[in-house]
Order: C-alpha cells, then sequence, then structure tokens
C-alpha cells in the first residue's frame, strides 16, 4: 500500500453517511483490542480509500476502518476470501492479519492487514508499458479462472460490480446527460448504447476485483506489483475489470492489455461500457472532494471517446 501519511487538515469528506475517524481513534482502537501493538506509531495515510480510512501502523501493518455503513460488510468479504485468491495470483494482494469486531469504540468491524510497498501506478510511470499492461491482464486472466463458487454476489457493499450493464443504465444515462459538452456526451451515450446492444455475459459468474483502478494497483521500479482494496470484490461478469484498460493504458498496451486478459470481444465492449459508466457516476459524486478518482475518471472519459472516434465506429 502507498500514500504520504499526513495530518487532519488534509483529510476531506467524502461521504454524507461517513464516520470520520483520526490517529486518535485509530491509535486508541490498536491499544484496546490488540495492546501488543500499541507502542507503535500510527499515521494516516492520505487520500486513503474511498470507503477505508487507512493508518499505518508502524512499517509493517496497516489499518484499514470503514468509512459508512455500506462499506462494513467489506472487512467479513476480504478476510475471508483473500486468502483463497492470493496463492494463484500473480500480483500480491492484502493479507488480512487481523479482524475487530464492533465495540463502543467503533460501530463496525475492522482490520490490521500487511502492509505492502509501492508507489502510485501511473500511466507513464512504467519502463514498458505494454510489459505491465501483460502482466495486468495476465493478472485479470488469473483470477478469472478461479473457482467462483459461493463467492460474494454483487450488492450496495461492493457498489455492485459484476452485475449485468443493463442494470446502471438509467444512471449511466442521467450522469451522461449531466457531463459537460467537454466531455462529448453525445459520443458517449453512442459508446454506452453500443455496448448495451451485445449480448451480456452468459457463462458462470467469475471473480472480479471491481475497482481496477491507478489508486488501487501498486508499482515498483516501474512494474506492478500488486492489487490493493479489495472492498468491491464480486461475482459477476468479467467485464468489470476491464475499464482497467481504459483507465491506465492505450494504443499498443490497452491492445496487449486486452489481449492478455483472454477476454472475446462482447467481453471487450461490455468493459468498455462499464468504462463509460464508471467515470461518469463517479465524475458528479467526488469532483467535489477533490479526490483522485476525478482525474482517473476524467481520463477514461477522454480514452473512451477518442477510441471510439479513431477506429471510426
Amino acid at each position: 500500500m502507498t500514500g504520504e501519511a499526513a495530518g487532519r487538515d488534509a483529510v476531506v469528506r467524502l461521504h454524507a453517511d461517513e464516520i470520520e475517524s483520526d490517529e486518535a481513534l485509530a491509535r486508541r482502537l490498536i491499544g484496546l483490542r490488540f495492546p501488543a501493538w500499541r507502542d507503535l506509531p500510527v499515521r494516516r495515510v492520505v487520500p486513503g480509500g474511498t470507503d477505508n480510512a487507512i493508518y499505518r501502523l508502524g512499517d509493517e501493518l496497516a489499518i484499514r476502518l470503514p468509512r459508512r455503513p455500506s462499506a462494513a460488510g467489506q472487512v467479513e468479504v476480504e478476510a475471508r476470501w483473500l486468502p483463497r485468491l492470493a496463492p494463484t495470483l500473480p500480483l500480491a494482494i492484502p493479507e488480512v492479519v487481523e479482524v475487530a469486531v464492533p465495540s463502543e469504540a467503533f460501530p463496525w468491524p475492522w482490520s490490521v492487514v500487511r502492509w505492502i510497498e509501492g508507489g502510485p501506478v501511473t500511466a507513464d510511470g512504467f519502463h514498458d508499458p505494454v510489459g505491465a499492461a501483460r502482466d495486468l491482464g495476465g493478472f485479470v486472466r488469473s483470477l478469472g479462472e478461479i473457482d467462483a463458487t459461493g463467492g460474494p454476489l454483487p450488492s450496495r457493499a461492493n457498489s455492485g460490480r459484476g452485475v449485468p450493464l443493463g442494470w446502471r443504465d438509467d444512471a449511466t444515462r442521467q450522469n451522461i446527460a449531466a457531463l459537460d459538452e467537454t466531455d462529448h456526451p453525445a459520443v458517449l451515450t453512442e459508446i454506452w448504447e453500443a455496448s448495451l446492444a451485445v449480448p451480456p455475459w452468459s457463462g458462470a459468474p467469475r471473480w472480479v476485483h471491481g475497482d481496477l483502478l491507478p489508486v488501487n494497483l501498486l508499482a515498483r521500479d516501474g512494474c506492478i506489483v500488486a492489487a490493493i482494496d479489495w472492498g468491491c470484490l464480486s461475482t459477476g461478469d468479467p467485464a468489470t475489470d476491464l475499464m482497467a484498460g481504459w483507465a491506465i493504458f492505450d494504443g499498443a498496451s490497452r491492445q496487449a492489455f486486452r489481449e492478455a486478459s483472454g477476454c472475446d470481444d462482447d467481453t471487450w465492449a461490455r468493459g468498455r461500457g462499464w468504462a463509460v459508466s464508471w467515470a461518469a457516476i463517479c465524475l458528479p459524486y467526488y469532483r467535489p472532494t477533490g479526490n483522485p478518482l476525478v482525474v482517473i475518471a476524467d481520463r477514461v472519459l477522454a480514452a473512451v471517446t477518442a477510441e471510439w472516434r479513431d477506429r471510426g465506429m
């Protein structure tokens, strides 16, 4: 995991139903629940996650505190499923070390995970963009090949990741229509409708990370080394994770990601639809906060629009 630890003044409230936390609360919770770690320094990681506030605990651990009620169930899902997924994945993923039950001090479960060293993934930070794209595409393929029997279904807790695109139609159209003309809403509507027109996923549900964006990937020495923040983990349409193709890559690297993922043409088209839907819904929600997701969403909309026009679709 990554991020510069910062003081309380750098923290921005993201949700109307958010419970605010700070380093003092995180330190108190550790002392109450895991006293063996009570003397370790606690530093908030900013910006942290959108569903979880992150605090670094010493050098090797991190505390994840849910920000709002809908995120509370993610703790149990990560603790149950990440150990089963980790052994066969080609990138590192978080190791849940401890889970704390709700208490008077904090109303929801929270967790302590192993810290993973790395810096943020950026489109221009790879030594070999095509190689990085193949690595991430291979990760998506490996995740989808793991037996998903009994895995979590799409729900509010995982932001509905994995659902058929049609379930997102109303919200996506409304948010596209509200975009500024510089975002080319007419073109985005055309892309969205083309994505809806392809057959929906008809295979068995597959594992999806659900939030495979630059803020949830770590890099070292110009290479992707880890996928973090599995709060949106779900099973369903594998196209969900393909939105990374437009959030991170372009040109030859996007094509390499597509090929390495092993997806068919219809799944790739739905992935483009997922990218449009996610970005259009994300922008108005997070723009007032200045969250890094706003920059990513802007990039996604520009990328899908440029690709659509370049291909003459």
